[in-house]
């Protein structure tokens, strides 16, 4: 028997015509994630076949490929003989390896092969019925069993016990590319793994207000950059020069409106810079609430700073949700590293939560937009 790791994908079943678009994209990716293990990756019947690996990177590849949106699950198989007698024979030996010779046992079977000579529950309980056979202390448990058998009849045959369950969501980049509005926080780089679920292809965009912000909060963004890009492939991260701009919303603007301000600057040359990359739309990690620049009004206002739709995943999410989301992403330990980002900077004592669009656009009024914004684009880092 040979070892396949057998990727199963989700919601990609219910593309209809465009169907293959969204598979060769998965396949382009699997193909990315094992680059560094010589394999072969195949596809057929709806079903990707990792193959002709060395063993010792097993767990390497699977440990890649479950990262990859658009996988609902995979499993270590082992491919068999298209033969009753080889499948009876491999359940046996892989209930020996697995060390499942005692408790309760179920056989599942799949027969996608309607040519194959016997059905699938004839199938499952002639299986079951020789490891009986072969193992005195097992038993039959149709329900939450202690082990199960997996068996599939395709154009060859599979069988496993583990399942691994995958990310889900699209293959990244079939749905378009969209600007991340990355801070230091917990919250944004949620909002780009999430987007990057739904097949956005991101762009990342970062505020510097150095010295008021130091190179190890920069260093802490690129290293959360790198962690998301596990799952979200490269990300490009441009960090923009902010410290200018915030002096001057200091100095010349109503301090209750100082937040939602820089928010609308940051908005605005998010928009441009999306636009030169080629991005359709903005991700940012607002959740309705939060603090004073993400309550409904102020969020309405940061809406009218820009032409191009603002995506924001965690609106409806409450901060323990989103914490758990960015543990299990991993990006939480770095998250929460003491390095201020720039939004802590000239913080007001008492912010607006209730803005209004015209005050807004008279205190921006008194600023020198142009001339700042371009200054700042022109000054940008590109951290590939």
């Amino acid at each position: 028997m040979s070892r396949v790791i057998l990727i199963r994908y989700g919601e990609i079943h219910l593309k209809g015509k465009n169907r293959p678009f969204f598979e060769r994209a998965l396949r382009m990716q699997i193909k990315n994630a094992c680059s560094e293990s010589p394999c072969n990756v195949s596809m057929l019947g709806g079903r990707y076949y990792v193959s002709d690996y060395d063993e010792k990177n097993e767990d390497i590849l699977v440990q890649e490929i479950i990262k990859i949106f658009g996988i609902h699950s995979i499993s270590i198989a082992h491919e068999v003989e298209k033969s009753v007698e080889s499948l009876i024979e491999a359940a046996i030996k892989l209930a020996e390896s697995q060390e499942v010779t005692k408790g309760t046992f179920k056989v599942e079977v799949k027969r996608a092969d309607k040519t194959f000579k016997m059905r699938s529950m004839t199938l499952a309980a002639l299986i079951g019925e020789k490891m009986l056979d072969a193992y005195s202390d097992l038993s039959v448990k149709m329900v939450n069993p202690d082990h199960m058998i997996y068996v599939e009849v395709r154009e060859k045959c599979y069988i496993y016990m583990n399942k691994i369950d995958g990310p889900g969501g699209m293959p990244v980049g079939t749905g378009g590319k969209a600007m991340l509005l990355l801070s230091g926080g917990i919250d944004s780089p949620v909002a780009g793994w999430m987007m990057a679920k739904r097949g956005i292809q991101l762009t990342a965009i970062h505020y510097h207000s150095f010295p008021y912000t130091s190179e190890r909060s920069k260093q802490k963004v690129v290293d959360l950059r790198d962690i998301i890009s596990d799952y979200c492939g490269p990300i490009k991260l441009i960090v923009v020069p902010f410290t200018k701009i915030q002096e001057q919303i200091h100095e010349k603007c109503e301090e209750k409106y100082m937040t939602i301000i820089m928010r609308w600057l940051m908005m605005q040359i998010a928009e441009k810079v999306a636009i030169r990359n080629k991005c359709k739309a903005l991700v940012t990690g607002e959740s309705l609430g939060q603090v004073a620049s993400q309550t409904i009004d102020s969020l309405s206002v940061s809406n009218a700073a820009v032409s191009i739709p603002v995506f924001r995943p965690l609106i409806a999410l409450d901060k323990i949700e989103i914490m758990d989301i960015a543990r299990r992403i991993e990006t939480y330990e770095t998250s929460i590293l003491p390095f201020e980002d720039c939004c802590t900077v000239f913080l007001p004592k008492h912010p607006s939560t209730r803005p209004k669009l015209d005050d807004i656009i008279k205190e921006v009024e008194k600023l020198d937009v142009e001339n700042l914004m371009n200054e700042a684009i022109e000054q940008v880092e590109i951290i590939r």
